[in-house]
């Protein structure tokens, strides 16, 4: 299953996978009643194919696919990659890998203990390394090592070119216990995700200057202290290639040497077949070939699938005839077009036979997918709207697409900051509402979209107009008046009658922007023409006009509100505190609740939905459609993605939403699309993590102005946040119980959900290929590989290509 990768900024972050299918695992979501305590789940077991070491042969070589050839050993650079990850979990110390229930725990290979032994007047943590451990060179793995990570990752030496620095600069300084296999590390600042520091860990000779972190590590690491050491990177034959290493003191690897091989994805189906590799991750199309195989072999009857499947016998009968014909000429072309189609039914028929050797290896991976809402402009902008989407969406149906065809659980995810099974887990889409059409449509029509509203005649948005000149003199006016806090109670009153700011914005674009719009629309391909069809855009409940969506400026740096802050304020904390626990926030008057309305549908009262149960055509606003661009990759491996993105399409069609759907390559789906903000709707998925108060930070923290115009986004590509959902991450980083931690991180997935900015949909599926013979290898789920239990139950004949076709 091919990854595509997303641009690497200066801070700690969690890498985004690739948006080609999905996947779930949850608690079924609550509509506002969700209890304080933490619910109980269980993730999805591995499937490893597990075998006691006795049992698992020595020797042999396993050939690992990976998607491309690593561009950096080194994991702290911005361009390491997942094949990067793999490499470097076999070859160096990850002192807190997770577990099967995506916890992080203490790896005894490497350490005796890890504690806090101090938290006042800082926080201090003492490491106990293994006296064992060893650098592949024969030095012990000691301070040193955690001195020189530590300041190449502080970041305040620039001279280092790291991605990752978060927990690192909150250390004060670093010092050598009762010898060098002691480490104490002192805090500045609280830092309750300690553990995700030093992993992997690297010898002192590559972090120690910026010479050897920058480059050195790019191709080789010549200094490892791993079950494996690394041989060489051959990147004309696309390989790298470990082999046991001797000076490891641990439980000996299994295997002579693991190579990971470049195999593309749409090649992996012949790779298997043919024996190149042993290992890899597959698609559901290559994972029902080899159930198929599987089948055939059993049942020894003819193929009733592949090449020539599906010929009718009236076709079959043409084909015979227009070959024996008198035609000559088209005899001819009749013989050469069957004598194709033999060729390949024997092929198809060789490579099933070999596919038979295969198991096919299922799990939930520890990534998930989301629907990304862009509400840096345009409708989106308007947290009403932005609600009425995700209230549109089934998630269920949703989930159910993917999963339910590959036997693996499919319940849509609860939650932003945890996946089921880890501790912490708590579904808090209850902030928002569970699907309801009805008020999704009120939303809507309090944001002021309506069936007449394409039609209107659009109000004066000429510069310097008396309704500009209006809304400036209030704009003066409330800022004179204090900030939006103070004012909470008047704004929220006054919002029911007047305008948002984003509606406003949304009124006065230019007639300049609209060029601009139409010209990047133009290259985009999402001009509505055959051509353009042709590459890959249509529309949604819209067949019958182009996209008329608001304009977005080629320039757009500032984030635009989604609605008038205080009431937005208000409405979080309402919704938010309902699923939390908080009982601050949980405190709603009677006069703000809505008689018979969902938690997350907060129209004001008296805001009715249609009459209709479904609407007819996308809904308008001054002369505008309600259109959104949903762009989606457009790669081979990409189908099952696109199948969600369609069906939210029809559900979002349901609520009078129009969506202008174009594919683009997956080469450039992050780089040019979702990091630059060059999107209404997308899907991509993020990768779990034991550490959501450090690696979830940059993922929903609020955008800020940055002092060019450009708008400072960090890992935030839906350019939605709040101050109050920052504060909250910060709270929990620097709460060294761990369960006040958790807590917190609750209350912050809660305000993330009423924000409506990134709405979870399913754990993404895991499907992986793997020799039959090979043991403790497969899909892991959450757990990290163990390198040196894998290997082959028959070593004589383990790895033999003709064995498998036997």
């Amino acid at each position: 299953m091919s990854h595509v990768g997303v641009p690497r900024g200066t801070v700690r972050k969690r890498r985004s996978l690739a948006l080609l299918t999905a996947g779930v695992l949850t608690i079924p979501a609550l509509a506002g009643c969700s209890s304080d305590s933490e619910e109980t789940s269980r993730a999805v077991p591995q499937d490893i194919a597990p075998a006691a070491r006795d049992r698992v042969a020595d020797g042999s070589t396993v050939n690992w696919a990976v998607d491309a050839m690593p561009t950096t050993l080194n994991a702290f650079q911005a361009d390491a990659d997942t094949a990067t990850t793999k490499i470097t979990g076999a070859l160096l110390p990850t002192l807190f890998p997770m577990d099967a229930a995506g916890h992080p725990k203490l790896n005894p290979d490497y350490l005796e203990s890890a504690k806090i032994i101090e938290r006042e007047p800082k926080q201090v943590v003492l490491y106990k390394l293994n006296q064992q451990a060893v650098w592949s060179d024969g030095r012990e793995i000691g301070a040193p090592d955690f001195v020189a990570q530590w300041r190449a990752l502080s970041g305040k030496d620039s001279a280092f070119w790291t991605a990752r620095n978060a927990g690192y600069e909150r250390i004060e300084k670093i010092e050598r216990g009762s010898d060098d296999l002691q480490v104490r590390v002192t805090f500045a600042k609280p830092y309750a995700d300690w553990r995700s520091l030093f992993s992997p860990l690297y010898p002192k000779e590559i972090t120690g200057s910026p010479d050897t972190f920058n480059d050195g590590a790019r191709t080789a690491l010549k200094n490892t202290a791993g079950p494996f050491q690394l041989k060489g990177v051959d990147k004309a034959k696309g390989t790298v290639t470990l082999v046991r290493s001797p000076r490891w003191w641990g439980e000996k690897a299994k295997l002579d040497s693991l190579v990971f091989r470049v195999v593309a994805p749409k090649d992996r189906t012949k790779a298997l077949a043919d024996g190149t590799v042993h290992v890899t991750d597959i698609d559901a199309a290559t994972a029902n070939r080899i159930a198929l195989a599987l089948r055939d072999g059993s049942n020894g009857q003819p193929l009733t699938h592949g090449p020539g499947a599906d010929l009718t016998p009236a076709a079959a009968l043409r084909s015979w005839a227009l070959a024996h014909g008198s035609d000559e000429k088209q005899a001819e072309i009749a013989q050469a077009a069957r004598e194709a189609n033999r060729k390949a039914v024997v092929a198809y028929g060789a490579e099933q036979k070999a596919l038979r050797g295969y198991a096919v290896r299922k799990s939930l991976e520890p990534a998930y997918t989301q629907l990304a809402l862009n509400g840096e402009s345009g409708p989106l902008a308007d947290d009403r709207v932005r609600r009425a989407v995700a209230r549109a969406l089934d998630r269920q149906e949703l989930a159910e697409t993917v999963l339910k065809p590959l036997g693996l659980p499919a319940k849509p995810l609860g939650s932003h900051l945890a996946l089921a099974g880890q501790p912490g887990y708590k579904d808090g889409s209850g902030a928002l509402g569970d699907q309801n059409t009805k008020e999704a449509q009120a939303l809507l029509a309090d944001a002021g979209w309506t069936q007449g509203g394409a039609a209107e005649k659009p109000k004066d948005t000429k510069a310097g107009s008396e309704a500009e000149k209006k809304d400036a003199e209030k704009e003066g006016e409330e800022k004179k008046a204090g900030t939006a806090e103070k004012s909470e109670k008047a704004d929220a009153d006054e919002k029911k009658t007047d305008k948002t700011e984003a509606e406003e914005k949304a009124d006065k674009d230019t007639d300049a922007d609209k060029d601009a719009d139409k010209a990047d629309r133009a290259a985009a391909g999402s001009d509505e023409s055959a051509a353009s069809r042709a590459e890959g855009l249509y529309i949604v409940g819209q067949d019958d006009k182009p996209g008329a969506g608001p304009a977005r400026s080629a320039a757009t740096h500032v984030l635009a509100p989604s609605r008038d802050a205080a009431a937005q304020s208000i409405a979080l904390l309402r919704q938010a505190g309902a699923v939390s626990g908080d009982s601050a926030a949980a405190k709603v008057t009677a006069q703000d609740k809505q008689p018979g309305g969902a938690a997350g549908a907060y129209a004001p009262v008296g805001t009715a939905a249609p009459a209709p149960a479904s609407v007819k055509g996308p809904l308008g606003k001054d002369g505008k459609t309600l259109t959104l661009r949903f762009v989606l990759p457009a790669g081979p491996g990409s189908q099952s993605l696109r199948g969600v993105g369609d069906r939210i399409a029809a559900m979002l069609e349901k609520i009078g939403i129009g969506t202008e759907i174009t594919k683009v390559p997956d080469e450039s789906y992050f780089k040019d699309h979702i990091a630059s903000g060059d999107y209404d709707l997308a899907l991509y998925s993020w990768p779990a993590t034991a550490y959501p108060a450090t690696d979830g930070r940059p993922i929903y923290a609020k955008p800020e102005p940055a002092t060019d115009g450009s708008l400072l986004v960090e890992q935030n590509y839906t350019r939605v946040g709040t101050d109050h959902i920052d504060q909250l991450f910060d709270q929990a980083v620097a709460e060294l119980d761990e369960k006040a931690s958790r807590e917190l991180m609750k209350q912050a997935d809660a305000r993330i959900w009423a924000a409506a900015g990134s709405i979870p949909l399913f754990q993404r599926p895991q499907l992986v290929a793997v020799d039959k013979k090979l043991s403790n290898v497969g899909a892991f789920g959450f757990a990290a590989p163990r390198y040196q239990d894998i290997g082959f139950t028959e070593r004589q004949t383990a790895g033999s290509p003709a064995d498998r076709k036997k």
